[in-house]
């Protein structure tokens, strides 16, 4: 999220909360990192059908917007690590909500 997205939205903090975990993966990804530190390959494994490219975008986006670290170590072949920072753990709250409201709306369906 630029910062100009970031004063524009600053008016309505739920839309701010959404536009941050909004992305095909992003929930997915946090509910990996929930259980735990995961290198990329663990979570493209995890997250069957995404590809390289999308799955490096979506954690550049949560790395900048603080929810996760990214861990490189100076190892040949590299070894990179993401993990959930304060910010992101802060989400599993949330996300346990949503999942629930998504399990009572599946049963009207």
């Amino acid at each position: 999220m630029t910062q100009q997205e970031s004063k524009i939205l600053s008016k309505c903090p739920a839309e701010i909360a959404l536009k941050i975990i909004n992305g095909r993966w992003k929930l997915l990804i946090l509910k990996e990192l929930f259980s735990g530190t995961k290198r990329f390959n663990e979570l493209q494994r995890a997250l069957s059908g995404v590809t390289q490219k999308v799955l490096t975008q979506q954690l550049r986006e949560l790395e900048s917007d603080g929810i996760i670290n990214r861990t490189v170590y100076p190892e040949i072949p590299p070894k990179v690590e993401y993990s959930l920072t304060a910010l992101g753990d802060s989400l599993k709250p949330l996300t346990e909500v949503m999942h629930d409201w998504g399990i009572n709306q599946t049963k009207q369906f």
